[in-house]
């Protein structure tokens, strides 16, 4: 990874980051899946006047549609869905710390699928990750409820992510990253359309407030349609596990947000437990400890 693909994997985490504070702010008055359909519904408007003006083309086969199909519903519908349900339960800051399993999970996916080596220093940091997922939890491990669901939900979609880098650097690589971005958004429009239709009725909710449309605005061109183009850009050019340490980085501004914003308090055990999956992504990356080695 060269400078600018690491400037790129920090703007990545901080546009990321401000998706769960933005959702955070959203949930309050929205259900979790009519939020879904609202962030990927904008964002692929606003992809699609796009692409549109740089002149691509959509695919005109069916067939051709399939792989964003999958696409969306690994790396949209199935994610969005359980980290909203997720953050109903949970904080801000919490829920990034969460997904911040998702290369832990990804380099399991890859080595299943033969498409990385499980390394000593990968597993490893698949441990250190467990450890600190039990560290943020103890507290509620006794007692069950909701936040132990909460933390569920997130970790689910965490791992949703993971098939979602396999699949894209296995069937998304021959596409332009605007390409890619529009048409799985456009796909996980369709699906929304339909679930969130049958689930939720978002004809029949009230009118959310200002503060909230602002929040679904921010979601969908900077937390998804901005994000989406740089993901894609990543993702052809350093490969699915490299990309995914952005989530190493997105608790940082998750938790800085929650915090000033949504008076979310920065708790000891769960920051510990970032520490922790933190520690176990360094081992997952493998480079700093080589260097250290090397030394």
């Amino acid at each position: 990874m060269n400078i600018t693909e690491w400037g790129l994997l920090v703007f990545l985490s901080i546009l990321w980051g401000s998706a769960f504070f933005f959702v955070g702010v959203a949930v309050v008055e929205l259900p979790p899946l009519t939020i879904v359909l609202a962030r990927v519904g904008l964002a692929a408007l606003i992809l699609l006047l796009l692409i549109v003006y740089l002149g691509h083309s959509l695919p005109n086969r069916l067939s051709a549609w399939t792989p964003f199909l999958v696409m969306g519903l690994l790396n949209n519908v199935l994610p969005f869905s359980f980290l909203n349900t997720g953050q109903i339960m949970v904080s801000v800051g919490l829920a990034s710390i969460i997904n911040a399993l998702t290369p832990l999970f990804t380099a399991l996916v890859m080595a299943f699928f033969k498409e990385e080596k499980l390394t000593v220093y990968r597993v490893i940091g698949v441990l250190l990750g467990v450890l600190g997922v039990v560290q943020i939890s103890l507290p509620d491990m006794a007692h069950g409820g909701m936040r132990m669901a909460g933390i569920g939900f997130c970790m689910a979609g965490a791992f949703s992510y993971a098939f979602a880098a396999l699949w894209g650097r296995r069937h998304l690589m021959e596409h332009p990253p605007v390409v890619n971005a529009t048409c799985q958004l456009l796909a996980s429009t369709l699906m929304m359309l339909v679930v969130a239709s049958l689930l939720e009725q978002p004809w029949n909710l009230p009118l959310p407030s200002m503060r909230v449309w602002l929040a679904l605005a921010g979601l969908a061109v900077f937390g998804t349609a901005l994000a989406y183009l740089i993901f894609f850009r990543l993702l052809a050019s350093i490969g699915g596990s490299n990309v995914m340490l952005v989530t190493l980085l997105i608790p940082i501004s998750a938790l800085m947000l929650g915090n000033l914003f949504l008076n979310e308090p920065l708790v000891a055990h769960e920051l510990t437990g970032a520490a922790i999956i933190g520690l176990g992504l360094l081992f997952i990356d493998e480079r700093l400890l080589r260097k250290i080695r090397l030394r």
